[in-house]
């Protein structure tokens, strides 16, 4: 095993391939969950997969699953994988390289000709960034329970169009009942979206968990009225109130430091007229801390604040948490894999939590999982300039590649 790697040059190219599918001028990528450039990243991950001698299957919620078989295939598989949709403006890494790090953990067997007695999965999860259809990470969460199959089927982008739909659009409404299967253990290998790991000059973070999120979505509803004749003090502007609460939102995410994220990030006025006081505002908010009781903290708060203005201004007020995630901690002998497989390989390691959601989270609720992190330049992920190099990338793999035939030759 220690004279074992992966190719990193491959697993590059790989990489680059991929990148082609939905490149956008900037350098990054844009394959949003169930479009036509999903389906064909889809398609050459499928391409690829077949090329390694593996089987396919697609659950009824798009996940794919690509499978080596062990010399016990009867065993509960070994799995790894990520998701291949993207932010607007993403970049060519997240989520993309677990994917493929895991094709390339296969090719690596395949090389070397290594038998497993645990069959090795590969699995590309449907809609984890949750920017096309929300929540994020619901092919994941059906998968574990966490959410029920209508559910998942049903979520709609902003155009009505569903994930059911569009999974039958592009051919990948899949037969295979989702979940309800034993997995002997689960990895995810992902650039870190963050900037710990390259401040600490350490190549690869041990993952212990990952913070809790709560995402909601907020309407205000005021008076649309003429910007000219109506007086301010007889003004019911949507977008006032709004911006009240937009700004205590970030009060309280700097209220909760050193841990706490709140964000608003997106925002959508009506009329949206130049010359027409804003009658209705529609923003979502996304709250992060690993210590739910903080979280559950940061909910009260947040509640409190938007009943009072809505009232004290007179405004209506739709308040929907569509999400709640609680913090997660990964299973001590993924965790360990990880850490001995950075050790074995001779890479600078260290712990850390994520601070973004991952398929990971979900799938930890039905199998022991653990997840690899390596650097990205600057911390910066969800953009277009993302950036990561072959040699770290190269060095995940390697560790992941450790972590998978150490538990996957484990009875």
């Amino acid at each position: 095993m220690q004279n074992m790697n992966v190719k990193g040059d491959r697993l590059w190219e790989s990489l680059m391939e991929m990148a082609k599918i939905g490149a956008t001028k900037k350098g990054g990528c844009c394959r949003l969950a169930l479009t036509d450039l999903d389906k064909e990243g889809r398609d050459l991950f499928s391409s690829w997969c077949n090329d390694a001698g593996c089987t396919i299957k697609v659950d009824k919620m798009g996940n794919i699953f690509a499978r080596r078989a062990g010399t016990r295939d009867d065993l509960p598989p070994v799995m790894t994988g990520s998701h291949l949709d993207t932010q607007p403006t993403g970049g060519k890494y997240d989520g993309v390289f677990g994917v493929l790090a895991g094709l390339e953990v296969l090719r690596t067997l395949n090389d070397f000709d290594v038998k497993t007695e645990h069959p090795v999965e590969v699995a590309v999860w449907t809609n984890e960034e949750g920017s096309r259809f929300a929540p994020a990470m619901v092919a994941s969460g059906v998968f574990a329970g966490v959410f029920d199959l209508e559910y998942g089927l049903s979520r709609a982008d902003l155009d009505g169009k569903t994930m059911g739909e569009e999974l039958k659009r592009i051919g990948y409404a899949g037969t295979e009942e989702v979940g309800g299967r034993e997995i002997k253990a689960f990895f995810e290998a992902h650039i870190e979206q963050g900037p710990i790991l390259e401040h600490e000059e350490k190549t690869i973070g041990v993952v212990m968990g990952a913070q809790g999120q709560r995402w909601y979505e907020i309407t205000i509803t005021g008076q649309e009225a003429h910007a000219g004749p109506t007086p301010m003090a007889r003004r019911k502007d949507a977008l006032v109130a709004a911006s009240k609460i937009i700004t205590e939102v970030n009060r309280i995410g700097m209220d909760n430091q050193p841990f706490a994220c709140a964000t608003v990030g997106l925002i959508q006025s009506s009329p949206n007229s130049r010359n027409t006081i804003p009658g209705e505002v529609f923003f979502t908010v996304d709250f992060r801390h690993p210590k739910d009781e903080i979280l559950s903290k940061m909910d009260a708060e947040l509640r409190a604040f938007a009943e009072k203005t809505a009232k004290d201004g007179g405004y209506e007020m739709k308040f929907e948490e569509i999400w709640y995630s609680p913090p997660v901690e990964f299973d001590t002998d993924c965790v360990n894999a990880v850490r001995k497989g950075s050790e074995i390989a001779g890479y600078s390691h260290m712990d850390i939590i994520s601070g973004a959601g991952h398929d990971a989270c979900y799938i930890s609720r039905v199998a022991p999982t653990g997840m690899i992190f390596v650097p990205c330049e600057n911390g910066i992920s969800h953009n277009e300039e993302e950036e990561a190099t072959p040699e770290d990338l190269a060095a995940g793999c390697n560790v992941l590649l450790h972590a998978i035939v150490e538990r996957a030759n484990i009875v």
